[in-house]
């Protein structure tokens, strides 16, 4: 016994003479090769599986994650910092609470799964045996879908500050189609991944972005923007991008047009890393072949108008409801707030009263937003009345509360101010029977829900005396178009949509008066030009009408419309030489102008024939 306890001390002993590197080492190496027993969690046969699905795609050399997550090693070297973060459901970043209407791609661990976590670094975070091993995840390199068919860049980067809060930058980008194009997918490359949080993009039909630019391509700055077109045209789809995005193609028949004018804006939430960053994102555009055959529309939800939350104010309720006039499938919602959201909450009640859960978020975080894609479309009737309830903490007990000590917050852009807004992508059913577009209803319901919600709407105000304009009521159109006139007495579209429809109604010195206003704020504004031409033209103001056509032509040299309008003024003033130019352009641009055609050919006559 006595010998047996000396070798033992002097085995134990020697150990001591070993660095505690190679202590360590021997240590780890031995655990790695651990034969592990029926209840040992191992990291090959347990651990892998849950890190390569759920971690990986973010945490791999170019994305956002901090740290790579490819091997036993990498995963051993955090474990214990995993098994933090996933208890308590930090991470993966995935906000919704489980719901009979599951989303797409969910990223929510399981209990069972966080359990393994916590079991592995228990045990010694063992790497187990080697034909455990699934195979390692493969990633796409370069564009997710292959080569895009277009490829377009910011024109001019932005340098983000080296400190400061979070800031938000919108770039402009022309969309740089020769014709109506068809597009399936849209990838956005944002620029450095380590301060870019999330973007998402905006069509801007009209252009009107551009005017917020202090130079053209120089972008500009806000969280969110109000894109303005006097051409109706409803909002339909997400193009959104955060970590880990997987790109996948619009479902089939769900094609965005994408017309020669159009501008797509790239909103960027930016982060400062301590140093200057230049950003400079890219977009990729898939084109298809195939038109589109079924229309989604986006219904936004929101009541910012309530958002007034005073300091300390640990619950503070914003809530909103709107009643579907038609029958629809819900594809995709997408809520927002900011840092004082706490829970947010969508529901829709059913006609026969039954309550469906549409998304549950009971710990609202800002820097994890995202569009949340349904796993199947959620039917919902006609009558079904959706409704959000948003929850706010101006507490000091609020973490993410950007103000030490809290002061009173209200609605505005800026993310120090508050938000309380839910998109939803909803496709409207349609029949050959339906007397008008189920888009349009949806999209006139919802602006005159907002204009009874809040009768000093501005953008609910015009947009449904456009939708009324498009379907000829137009009556009630000017009536919409003069409250948001009255609005915003200096807005130049809204001058101009009014004019325009009064001079439609004929009440052209009316209509004179609001187009002449337009220009006074925006001698730029073709529409407003052109507009006034014609209500001079109207009046057999021939020479005052030349001069706004002509203003018109140099805004818009590639209008048919209005070179053709300018040779007919020219041509009643007797300068039938210039007005020959004007028909002529006009038919270059559009060789079935049938205006222009007439028009010249029969001054052609006039020139070739003069009269003595």
């Amino acid at each position: 016994m006595t010998s047996s306890l000396r070798t033992f001390v002097a085995c134990a002993l020697g150990l001591s003479s070993v660095t505690a590197a190679a202590f360590a080492q021997r240590k780890d190496l031995a655990a790695r090769h651990k034969q592990p027993t029926a209840q040992q969690v191992t990291f090959n046969r347990d651990i892998a599986p849950i890190v390569f699905h759920y971690c990986a795609p973010c945490h791999r050399p170019g994305e956002a994650g901090p740290f790579p997550l490819l091997t036993y090693s990498e995963a051993k070297a955090h474990a214990r910092q995993i098994a933090a973060v996933t208890a308590t459901r930090f991470m993966p970043p995935w906000l919704p609470e489980p719901q009979p209407a599951k989303f797409a791609d969910e990223l929510r661990l399981s209990d069972e799964q966080i359990a393994l976590f916590q079991r592995w670094v228990e045990q010694s975070a063992v790497e187990g045996a080697p034909s455990d091993l699934p195979p390692a995840p493969r990633f796409i390199s370069g564009w997710q879908l292959g080569q895009p068919d277009k490829v377009i860049e910011a024109e001019k980067p932005y340098t983000l500050p080296a400190t400061g809060s979070d800031m938000y930058w919108n770039f402009i980008f022309r969309a740089s189609v020769d014709r109506t194009r068809w597009l399936k997918a849209i990838e956005i490359r944002p620029g450095d991944k380590r301060v870019v949080h999330h973007a998402n993009i905006l069509v801007d039909r009209g252009q009107s972005a551009r005017h917020q630019e202090s130079e053209p391509g120089a972008g500009f700055a806000g969280m969110e923007l109000k894109i303005e077109s006097e051409n109706f045209d409803p909002d339909s789809h997400f193009f959104f991008w955060k970590p880990g995005t997987v790109l996948k193609p619009e479902p089939e028949g769900m094609a965005l047009r994408l017309d020669k004018d159009t501008d797509l804006v790239l909103n960027i939430h930016l982060q400062p890393s301590g140093k200057p960053e230049t950003i400079q994102p890219s977009l990729g555009l898939y084109f298809t072949d195939k038109h589109a055959t079924l229309f989604p529309v986006l219904l936004q939800l929101e009541n910012d108008r309530q958002l007034d939350i005073p300091p300390g104010q640990k619950h503070f309720v914003v809530t909103d409801k709107f009643t579907l006039p038609v029958d629809v499938d819900l594809l995709a919602i997408y809520p927002h707030a900011h840092y004082l959201g706490k829970d947010l909450q969508a529901l829709a009640t059913l006609p026969d009263g039954s309550v469906k859960a549409l998304i549950h978020i009971p710990q609202w975080n800002l820097n994890w937003q995202a569009v949340y894609r349904y796993a199947n479309p959620v039917p919902l009737p006609k009558g079904t009345a959706i409704s959000m309830r948003y929850v706010y903490d101006n507490s000091s007990d609020n973490v993410a509360n950007p103000n030490d000590p809290p002061r009173r917050v209200v609605a505005g852009n800026r993310s120090s101010d508050e938000m309380a807004h839910l998109w939803l992508q909803v496709l409207p059913h349609t029949s050959p029977d339906m007397a008008f577009d189920p888009r349009m209803l949806l999209q006139e319901a919802m602006a005159r829900h907002n204009v009874e919600k809040n009768p000093a709407d501005f953008e609910a105000h015009y947009n449904l005396a456009a939708m009324l304009m498009a379907r000829g009521e137009q009556a009630e159109a000017i009536k919409q178009f003069e409250q948001a006139v009255q609005l915003r007495p200096q807005d130049a579209t809204a001058n101009n949509a009014l004019g325009a429809s009064l001079l439609a109604a004929g009440r052209v010195d009316e209509a004179i008066s609001y187009l002449s206003a337009a220009l006074k704020v925006q001698p730029d504004n073709f529409d407003a030009q052109y507009n006034l031409a014609n209500a001079l033209v109207s009046q057999e103001k021939f020479a005052e009408a030349i001069e706004h056509y002509r203003a018109a032509v140099r805004l818009r040299p590639g209008d048919a419309n209005a070179e053709a309008n300018l040779g007919g003024a020219l041509a009643e003033t007797g300068n039938l030489a210039e007005a020959k130019v004007h028909f002529q352009r006009a038919l270059q641009i559009d060789p079935h102008h049938k205006l222009a055609r007439e028009n010249l050919e029969q001054i052609s006559g006039d020139l070739n024939h003069p009269q003595p």
